[in-house]
């Protein structure tokens, strides 16, 4: 029996990403050469073209009010979208969209227009790593999980930062023909099934301001000049001449943590810039404050979900995974 079509709106706007749209895109269309049947129509508030974040033209299938019932509906973000309010008719659009869909789903900041138009009220979510505390502030109902790469709350999907709009349409690729054609495309466009870890593997862990205070600043300081040193909570409190007790309030009021977590956070900030700059996980354990390959280890385990060497051939260079892929061929 032939599968009916699967309709899919994407709502797009000026200053959209232009791989939120790409990525998921490519997956649904790499799927229809596997036997699944999606369409695509692109969708803006007026019908008229949008300009995206690399500058080129997107153009348009059709305006909101002329639209059909979409079987998915997909929102795209933008660099701009976090920085401000959401214009009313792209929130309502996105809205009225949303009314008629069979399921909702959002790449990147994309989760604002669905928090602006009402639809995140009440719901997990989560969105890019740099944004989620502010999508936190702004939708203060919703449940938002800041190390997901995509989240599901029936019939509402939202994505992490940019690429993870691949990993969110795979899934809805798998819920729609099983794993295996969805495996399939995840073998052709070269890309994971389901990535290890969360996205904090992508992220700065003291991402944030620095410490106003200038007794932080010189824990801090202390900390990140020499990351192997004693910093015990004593130790740290007599340096800089408070009472343990009074440091650990001062961190707890500016930071929202305690000096230990905030020495763990430098030492593991800097194990992963180690790797990053192509030091083995012994020599990063050791340099950063570790008193062990297995401390480090573990730590990488509760940030990340993933080990310090997978981190290492993850992110130090695209070189050796270019000759691989080109070799496979």
């Amino acid at each position: 029996m032939k599968r009916s079509e699967h309709s899919i709106g994407v709502l797009v706007f000026d200053g959209m990403k232009m791989l939120d749209l790409s990525g998921p895109a490519e997956v649904f269309s790499e799927a229809n050469r596997f036997g699944g049947r999606y369409r695509l129509t692109i969708v803006s508030v007026d019908g008229g073209p949008v300009s995206s974040s690399i500058g080129v033209r997107v153009p348009v299938d059709t305006d909101v009010t002329a639209a059909p019932a979409f079987d998915t509906l997909l929102v795209v973000g933008g660099d701009r979208v976090p920085q401000g309010h959401v214009a009313p008719d792209l929130a309502a659009a996105a809205r009225n969209l949303a009314s008629q869909a069979g399921r909702v789903a959002s790449i990147c900041t994309g989760a604002f227009i669905l928090g602006a138009a009402s639809l995140l009220d009440g719901k997990r979510a989560t969105t890019h790593w740099q944004y989620t505390e502010l999508l936190a502030r702004r939708c203060p109902t919703a449940r938002v999980e800041p190390d997901a790469l995509f989240v599901r709350d029936g019939c509402l999907y939202t994505s992490a930062g940019v690429t993870a709009g691949i990993d969110l349409a795979l899934a809805l690729v798998e819920q729609d023909h099983g794993a295996d054609l969805a495996r399939s495309v995840a073998r052709s466009l070269v890309v994971y099934m389901q990535r290890a870890g969360g996205q904090s593997q992508f992220s700065a862990s003291l991402q944030g301001p620095a410490p106003q205070t200038p007794v932080l600043r010189q824990v801090q300081d202390a900390v990140q000049a020499d990351p192997t040193a004693d910093h015990t909570l004593e130790t740290l409190a007599a340096r800089v001449r408070v009472s343990p007790r009074h440091l650990t309030r001062m961190f707890r009021t500016e930071l929202d943590t305690t000096p230990m977590r905030y020495v763990e956070l430098i030492r593991f900030d800097m194990a992963k810039a180690l790797l990053d700059s192509g030091h083995n996980a012994t020599e990063a354990a050791a340099r950063s404050g570790y008193p062990s390959y297995e401390s480090l280890r573990r730590a990488f385990a509760r940030h990340l979900g993933i080990s310090p060497t997978k981190y290492r051939r993850r992110f130090t260079t695209t070189g050796t995974g270019s000759r691989t892929a080109q070799g496979s061929r």
